[in-house]
Formats: C-alpha cells, structure tokens, sequence
C-alpha cells in the first residue's frame, strides 16, 4: 500500500527547506511567498534496522526496503478557501494525501520574514485550520442542500446521511476541526480535509533541538486535546545531514548534536503512528522486501498488498516471528524449532512477522 503524506504550513515556516531535506527531488526553497507553486513529490526510504539484520542472515540478492511518498504543497495564506494566494490549488492537493505534515515555524531568524511579520505558531497554525474547516463547511452545506430534498421524501439513508451533515456543520461552525465531530453514522466520498490525520512539526533553530523553546510548548498546549502527533525538528539540521555521504558521516554529525536519530526518522516514526501502521516482512535468496499494512489486518488482507491475486487465492501463510528468526537464524532453523507457524485466513499480522503465502491462481 502506499503511504502519501502532504507537506504544508504557511509560507517561509521552512516546509519546502525540510522536503528538500528529506528527499531526492529539489523544490525551490526562497525567501518568498509561493515559490513553490506546483506540488513536489519525493519518495522517502522509510529506514528500519530490521532489514539489515535480515539480510546478513539471508544474503538476498537484493533488499527493498518501504516507502512514504511526502508532497510538497503550495504555500497557503489566509482566504485560501476563497481563492486567494494558491489556495484553490493547495485545497485540492491536500484532498488527495491520506495525512497532513504540518510545519510550524517555532524558530527566529531575522533573515528569514513571516508572512504577517511575527512569529507566532498558534496563530499560524489556526490560519491553515480556519481556511481548512471553510472549505468543508462549504462542502457539508452544498452536501446538505442536495439531501435534504431526499430526506423530506422519508428515504431513511438520506435521514442518516443528514444527521451527520448537520453534526460537521455544527462543529465546523464552532471553529472546531471536523475530525472532532462524533459521528454515528459515516458518510461516503465526503472527502473533508479537516477529517485527516495530522503530523505538526515544530521547525525550531539548532540551539533549540533537545530542549525546544517556548514557541514548542505554545504550540504543544494548543493541540493538546488533539489526536495528533508533535515531532521537533530543525530543517536547518536536516539539511546539513542530507548532504553527508553515507551512515557513518550522518551517525556522527548527529552524536555531535547529541541526537539519537533524524528528523525525518521521527516524522516517519511520528506518522506510523498516527495511521496504525505496521511492517511485515518477505525473506528469500532473490529478495528481502518490506511491507507497510494497517494494525490488525489479518493474513489474506496482507497479502493482497502483493499482489491482489494472493488476497483472493489466499490458502495460508507461513509465519516466523521476527525475534524468533534473528534468534535462530534460518527458516529451515525455525522450522526445525518449530517456530515456523501455519496460518489461515483470520490470522492477525504482527508488526515484524516474516511471511510467506501460498494461493491460487
């Protein structure tokens, strides 16, 4: 399955510093409004030491490793949901990201100017969710006004289906976003932008990586009674770390800083997280491969992300726990051990289980 995860925040809050960052595609990073104007996709490694033990203990021909796709999106300003600046474009980009990387600016450079000359990352971020929950107001009361023709006629799915209309409308009008409506009964292709899950990333300076600023903890109490991940991180930092050339360089130019690991690793932890995602692995002399699947998906459902053919022939799947196969070391030793596993189709995936399946054509 792919993951795609939109990169936004006001303009010069350092978004496309950090996309530049974290991937291998450049976007134009300047000291103005806009200057990224077309959507910029990178596709991001996502690392786990697991497959290198993996592959000393497999010698595979070669390893693959998952993948998050980021996206950069067009600055946004305030009366983007009514056009302004680029918010036709932004609100449409956004709709097609399963989560939203949100950069704050919680950093003071005097080279670098705000878009509204201050820095204030509350302020910031109630910008992008007002002109946000604007646009699905805008959405829900279109969405209404075509139901309730259907609803006044008795049809009980279109009663349904208005009840929760009326339940975003409420909340959105309350200046709330629409993922903290509770809502009994779903509505389909919808398609609200405040219903995704969010990531903030508090853009800090380097002096402030390990112990934050004010500017962090404003914003921490502020999404406090959220459902959302906060990951520091000082895109100035991460540029440094993607232009060293290899592991070694990066393990010490982070001890230098006292860092235990990327910013971007923590973004990638950060939306594993948030979306309930876990990894399984395939492991044979051709390849060693990860795969990236929902929390409490079972067997067949894991398969299908294969290749949809092993979803619907689905037979078994032969299962050796992760910690169970460094400590043998084999599948032939596993099995031996008996720790090789033969699953049916209500098998519940672990995060780590190396697999194999076996269907029909």
């Amino acid at each position: 399955m792919g993951l795609k995860c939109g990169i936004v925040g006001l303009p010069n809050v350092g978004k496309s510093t950090l996309f530049n960052a974290i991937s291998n595609n450049k976007a134009e990073a300047a000291n103005f409004p806009f200057c990224t104007i077309e959507p910029n996709v990178g596709v991001i490694t996502v690392p786990d030491e697991r497959l290198g033990v993996l592959e000393k203990l497999v010698n595979p021909q070669k390893v693959l490793p998952t993948t998050i796709e980021f996206v950069d999106i067009a600055g946004l300003v305030k009366g983007a949901s009514k056009g302004e600046g680029l918010g036709n474009q932004f609100l449409g980009n956004i709709r097609e990201v399963d989560a939203i990387v949100h950069v704050v600016r919680c950093f003071v450079d005097d080279n670098i100017v705000h878009v509204d000359g201050r820095i204030n990352p509350v302020a910031d971020k109630e910008i992008i969710d007002t002109e946000l929950q604007l646009k699905d107001l805008e959405t829900v009361e279109k969405r209404i006004q075509r139901i309730e023709k259907i609803a006044k006629s008795g049809d009980s799915k279109a009663k349904e289906e208005l009840a929760t209309l009326k339940i975003y409308e409420k909340t959105l009008l309350e200046g709330k976003n629409a993922r903290a409506a509770e809502i009994e009964f779903p509505v389909k292709d919808l398609y609200l932008l405040t219903t995704k899950p969010v990531i903030y990333v508090a853009n800090v300076e380097e002096g402030s990586i390990l112990s934050g600023n004010k500017y962090v903890e404003e914003l921490r109490q502020n999404i406090a009674a959220e459902n959302a991940e906060l990951v520091m991180v000082s895109a100035a930092i991460e540029s440094q770390i993607a232009e060293l050339d290899n592991v070694e360089e990066r393990d010490l130019f982070l001890e230098e800083y006292g860092l235990k690991e990327s910013g971007l690793a923590k973004l990638i932890k950060a939306s594993y997280s948030l979306l309930d995602l876990i990894t399984y692995f395939t492991a044979g002399v051709k390849e060693v491969r990860a795969w990236t699947i929902h929390k409490g998906w079972k067997a067949p459902q894991a398969a299908g992300v294969i290749h949809t053919d092993f979803e619907k022939g689905f037979i078994r799947a032969e299962v050796i726990h992760y910690d169970d196969y460094v400590q043998y070391g084999s599948e032939l030793a596993c099995k031996e051990k008996g720790k090789l596993a033969v699953e049916g189709k209500e098998y519940v995936v672990w995060d780590g289980d190396v697999m194999h399946f076996r269907f029909n054509v």
